[in-house]
């Protein structure tokens, strides 16, 4: 078994297609961030997971889930979906100001440090995990 670091946690939320989802995603992020003494980051973390959310629920015909990882200072939020088709980002946030949607991976790239997708395939199910992250310090 890997021996992983006294600092180091991961949470996995698995959501269905539902509106809802977004709001029970903010909620669980909040709570999870409190409860490892990392509330500070939790305004803009839970601005990222929305919007990370928001795109997994609205574009994918299935299930989702928010993952939640901390390791060696730093805090990665994902979101898991079963649509396999990279993410479209969208232009830079001070052109998106008057668009009523689109400002979602505008705002992931300019609230986070680092943010990414990657192709993920398991058990014969295909999908992908879009992701950023936050300095935890």
């Amino acid at each position: 078994m890997p021996e992983t670091a006294p600092d180091s946690w991961e949470y996995s939320l698995y959501i269905p297609q539902d509106p809802r989802a977004v709001t029970v995603s903010r909620v669980t992020l909040r709570a999870i961030l409190a409860r490892h003494n990392l509330a500070h980051l939790a305004d803009t973390a839970e601005l990222l997971a929305s919007e990370l959310i928001t795109n997994s629920v609205r574009h994918s015909k299935g299930p989702a889930c928010l993952r939640v990882r901390h390791r060696d200072g730093v805090l990665q939020i994902g979101a898991w979906d079963a649509d396999p088709e990279p993410p479209e980002p969208s232009g830079k946030l001070d052109e998106l100001t008057d668009a009523e949607s689109g400002r979602g991976f505008a705002l992931v790239r300019a609230c986070s440090d680092l943010w990414g997708w990657q192709p993920l395939s398991r058990l014969g199910h295909r999908g992908k995990l879009v992701w950023c992250e936050l300095r935890a310090a």
